[in-house]
């Protein structure tokens, strides 16, 4: 009985610990680089790119920045004008693969960010929640808009390595480098089928170029698009909770989410 109770005793205490890394193994000696990434999918279809590179990522193949989270706060008003505050926990930039010395975002379809996230304990951020985590960052960074080959491979790695240049080594979480393909009712509300949902790439004034927009259907993916991943539990008013709770609740579900409804938790696949 005494073993139980201290078993039982350990499983609570993991259990409201903050998630701190991405639960992911080593990274392979032999894994790709981003370079190498890239090289190897240059002539890929997007179906390719995407199962290699969720492939590559949930083997471990990531730099070590990128299993950490940040912490971000949040807090709504009810309408009897009560206070309400939560944190989520968010990766520091989007979603790369390779070593600390030579790794890549990588753009992915939103099938396979949900495919990738749900295997982690994570989920694809809100409007709400994208506008927070720019709030909070500590790099932020003028978009960089191209024009041609939007859709190509090697017009990734090449938004990629220009955002490195911009970036010049400071560290911490970014923002303003990327649409993020986020989760929204207007998919769900959207009679054209199979659409994805992006937002974001915030200009220093903290206006985003792109507003919530599902005009895409859920194969494309262009340069501009990056995967930020959230840890799906996160703390409300000192309770740890599903992030499908939350939005789920009348009163929750605006601290994660400012549209009228709130129903789109996942994208299928």
């Amino acid at each position: 009985m005494k073993r139980f109770l201290c078993f039982s005793l350990l499983l609570f205490t993991l259990s409201c610990t903050a998630p701190k890394n991405l639960s992911l193994p080593a990274r392979p000696a032999a894994a790709l680089s981003g370079a190498a990434f890239y090289q190897q999918a240059a002539a890929y279809t997007w179906q390719q790119r995407d199962s290699l590179a969720v492939r590559e990522i949930l083997s471990g193949n990531v730099p070590d920045f990128l299993r950490k989270f940040v912490a971000i706060p949040v807090s709504a008003v009810t309408a009897e004008g009560k206070t309400i505050q939560a944190t989520f926990y968010a990766s520091p930039d989007y979603v790369s693969v390779g070593h600390n010395a030579d790794w890549a975002r990588i753009p992915l379809t939103p099938t396979a960010a949900q495919q990738m996230a749900d295997s982690l304990g994570c989920f694809l951020p809100t409007r709400k929640m994208v506008d927070a985590i720019y709030m909070q960052a500590t790099v932020k960074l003028e978009p960089l808009p191209l024009y041609a080959l939007r859709d190509s491979t090697p017009t990734f790695y090449h938004h990629h390595l220009m955002i490195e240049g911009q970036r010049q080594g400071r560290k911490g979480l970014i923002a303003g480098i990327k649409k993020d393909v986020v989760i929204s009712s207007k998919v769900s509300q959207d009679t054209r089928p199979n659409r994805v949902a992006i937002y974001g790439w915030h200009r220093p004034s903290g206006k985003p170029i792109q507003p919530l927009y599902t005009g895409h259907i859920n194969w494309y993916v262009d340069y501009s698009h990056g995967i930020r991943l959230i840890h799906r539990k996160l703390k409300v008013n000192g309770k740890w909770m599903d992030y499908t709770q939350v939005l789920q609740d009348p009163e929750l579900r605006q601290l994660l989410c400012d549209e009228e409804l709130c129903d789109f938790t996942a994208y299928p696949y």
